[in-house]
């Protein structure tokens, strides 16, 4: 493994690390804001943080013939506003949900959202090979024993983010489509700008907005907006130029690790033995799909990456 690789994948696992600890900064958030709130504010500023790069990128590219532009730019944001609506859906459930569940639960469900795809991928008419079904399997199992009380029900923090982790399963489907279609830059920038102008809208409607409650969420709300959402995607970016998609899923899913170790050192969270168990057995559930094993007992994955943004 070269020097290159091995620096992309450094990159891919700080950025898993810094996606993980964001459902820390987004549960310490949601004490002080409401979900509209905080996702608004949250994904403007992940939205403005990507125009510099923008600028940046544009700069190096020769100009092309302008009526293919405008027509590049129509699509890119009638992309970008359809996949920000599916993420303005899926972040409001996770950030909600983070309110009533761990940080260190929320991010192993929210992670299903991999084990979701090639499900939805059935109704899409698409094959499903057996490791997705045992892989399944694994993640039912996982998601009983973390999330399913003794009284056979499941927590409505956890509800939520099951469903959460649907929309954003919905999300890697749409993102796929349109990345071939368009740049993947500007139309992660409209989505998080579309994201940010429905959740604010949402939170002059349905929740009280305070300076106060603003000034104590500040922390996590820069956190969210420019480490999770500019500077990790960026770093995402460019590490994936060196990495293989296969290997950059594999270390992506150690945001759910990252997160339930982030809610133990910082919010002292603790889990059941029998929820411990469920953890592992939701990631196998991910990893399962993605790898193969050859008779030289050498270890490959598959051509699959399960990130939320292109």
């Amino acid at each position: 493994m070269n020097n290159r690789i091995i620096k992309a994948n450094m990159l891919l696992l700080l950025t898993a690390a810094i996606w993980g600890f964001a459902f820390v900064a987004q549960r310490v958030g949601s004490q002080y804001v409401g979900g509209f709130t905080f996702n608004g504010i949250r994904f403007a500023l992940g939205s403005i943080s990507l125009i510099p790069l923008i600028i940046y990128l544009d700069k190096r590219k020769k100009n092309g013939n302008k009526s293919n532009n405008e027509v590049s730019t129509k699509k890119t944001i009638v992309s970008g506003i359809l996949a920000g609506t599916i993420l303005y859906t899926g972040s409001t459930l996770q950030q909600v949900g983070l309110t009533y569940t761990t940080a260190g639960k929320a991010s192993f469900i929210t992670s299903l959202y991999m084990v979701i795809v090639p499900i939805i991928g059935i109704i899409l008419g698409h094959k499903i090979g057996k490791k997705s079904w045992i892989g399944v399997g694994f993640a039912v199992i996982g998601l009983y024993l973390l999330s399913i009380n003794e009284n056979f029900s499941i927590g409505y923090g956890d509800m939520l983010e099951l469903i959460c982790s649907i929309f954003f399963a919905l999300h890697i489907l749409a993102i796929g489509y349109f990345c071939n279609k368009v740049d993947p830059l500007k139309l992660s920038c409209i989505q998080f700008a579309t994201s940010s102008g429905l959740s604010l809208i949402s939170a002059v409607i349905f929740e009280n907005i305070t300076i106060s409650g603003i000034s104590n969420a500040l922390i996590p709300i820069l956190y969210g907006g420019f480490l999770s959402t500019g500077v990790a995607y960026t770093l995402q970016v460019v590490a994936q130029k060196n990495a293989k998609p296969s290997h950059a899923a594999i270390i992506m899913s150690m945001e759910s690790v990252f997160g339930a170790i982030g809610g133990a050192l910082l919010l002292g969270e603790i889990m059941s033995t029998k929820a411990y168990i469920g953890c592992i057995l939701i990631f196998a559930g991910i990893l399962i799909p993605q790898i193969k094993l050859y008779p030289k007992l050498s270890i490959k994955a598959n051509n699959k990456d399960g990130t939320t943004i292109c």
